[in-house]
């Protein structure tokens, strides 16, 4: 059908002025499921997976309560939900069911009580042999995975239970809360799998954040997007970042001399996927040109389409006019300034993980300047005290180090559609 997705591409200068040696230029590609799939939705196959650990006493356990009911109130008879929750052992709080009976599954939720201590790998395993009894490519299959503490022992078993998950293709969405977890272990399941990870700051915010996940999973109606870029002569890529919904580096996998790939994986509707890639353009003389074409595949389950394909070229013009070569497109600069800014702490971050306390302080610095140039005057002051306490202490704290790691990816979600 017409208006499946829609791609655009926008370069962050319309001209290149003529010289003889390459140059870098940055295009932005996006796309967006069409006003066509507006009325499309999935069923889910979803599997809550919670820590009950000890460490959730309080306020934590009964905001996660809620959150759960929450999520059960959003689903409809169509999905099917499971919900494990997990201390050192696992706790089967309701098997894989379709959402007949939300009142008994919200009476099973609020049995959930706090204690004992955490191996996240037990709920992993019980929450993805619930969600494969339900499997199926018709439906959005996910893992919603909250904890609020390190896991002992079974570390390797988590990664290899996000990895299962992403070849089963379940999608696992990592979900931190307060300071005593570890950020490497959850971002590393959730990558496995084709999902992401975040930090939740307070647990005032739980609920939050389970009502935009479930948002997101019910919004999914594109699926195994990939990106082919196909390049002209004398044009090389550097590096590919997606920018929205959050930035990362996706990386890229050569298919030839000239083409090369990216997985996109699923897209929401009404939700852009954008990606900023970096290029090497080699001297041309005067002139418009044709420096590569992007083509995105796609799958559309709900409408059974399969296989489906959306193409532009992009064009640059190369000008003897110096006036005219100095035109910036303001929008994709800032994003590239917001890409900027998140290379320069996860680049200090890497440092002070290997020790390195002058490099990681003076790259901490520099992000601040680029943060507060942005008006991101709290972040900002975040990568200051961090600065600081490498200077005084040799490290970094474990929320500092979560809250910038986490929320510059976020950057680029203050920008305005």
């Amino acid at each position: 059908m017409a208006n499946d997705v829609t791609l655009t591409c926008r370069m962050n200068k319309a001209s290149l002025p003529v010289m003889n040696t390459q140059q870098l230029a940055y295009v932005l590609i996006q796309a967006v499921p069409g006003e066509g799939m507006a009325q499309v939705q999935m069923p889910l196959n979803l599997s809550l997976v919670l820590d009950k650990s000890g460490s959730m006493s309080g306020k934590k356990i009964q905001n996660l309560r809620q959150a759960a009911k929450l999520v059960v109130d959003r689903l409809g008879p169509e999905d099917t939900i499971s919900i494990v929750a997990f201390s050192d052992r696992k706790y089967l709080i309701a098997d894989s069911q379709q959402v007949v009976d939300q009142e008994d599954l919200k009476k099973k939720i609020d049995r959930i009580r706090d204690g004992g201590g955490t191996a996240i790998s037990g709920g992993m395993g019980q929450g993805l042999a619930e969600l494969d009894k339900a499997l199926s490519p018709d439906r959005v299959s996910r893992m919603l995975l909250l904890t609020d503490g390190q896991t002992f022992g079974d570390e390797k078993q988590c990664l290899k239970l996000g990895k299962k998950a992403g070849e089963s293709g379940v999608v696992v969405n990592a979900l931190g809360l307060g300071d005593d977890w570890n950020e490497d272990l959850l971002d590393e399941i959730a990558e496995a799998s084709g999902g992401v990870a975040d930090f939740i700051d307070s647990p005032d915010s739980i609920v939050s954040f389970f009502e935009q996940a479930v948002k997101s999973m019910q919004d999914t109606v594109v699926q195994n997007a990939q990106l082919i870029l196909r390049l002209a002569s004398g044009v090389t890529p550097r590096q590919v970042w997606q920018v929205l919904p959050m930035i990362s580096n996706l990386g890229y996998r050569p298919l030839s001399d000239r083409d090369v790939q990216v997985t996109l994986g699923e897209l929401e509707k009404g939700q852009p996927r954008s990606l900023l890639v970096e290029l090497l353009i080699s001297p041309r003389p005067a002139g418009t040109y044709r420096i590569a074409q992007a083509e995105i595949s796609y799958d559309v389950p709900g409408l059974k389409l399969v296989g489906e394909k959306v193409k532009t070229d992009i064009m640059l013009d190369f000008s003897a006019d110096a006036v005219r070569a100095k035109q910036y497109d303001a929008d994709v600069m800032n994003i590239v300034e917001k890409v900027t800014a998140f290379k320069l702490q996860t680049r200090a971050l890497e440092e002070a993980k290997m020790g390195n306390v002058a490099g990681a302080s003076q790259k901490l610095r520099a992000a601040a300047t680029r943060l507060l140039e942005m008006g991101e005057d709290e972040l900002a002051q975040s990568a200051l005290e961090e600065a600081d306490n490498l200077e005084q202490r040799g490290q970094m704290s474990s929320r500092g180090t979560k809250k910038l790691r986490y929320e510059t990816r976020k950057l680029t979600q203050r920008l305005s559609p």
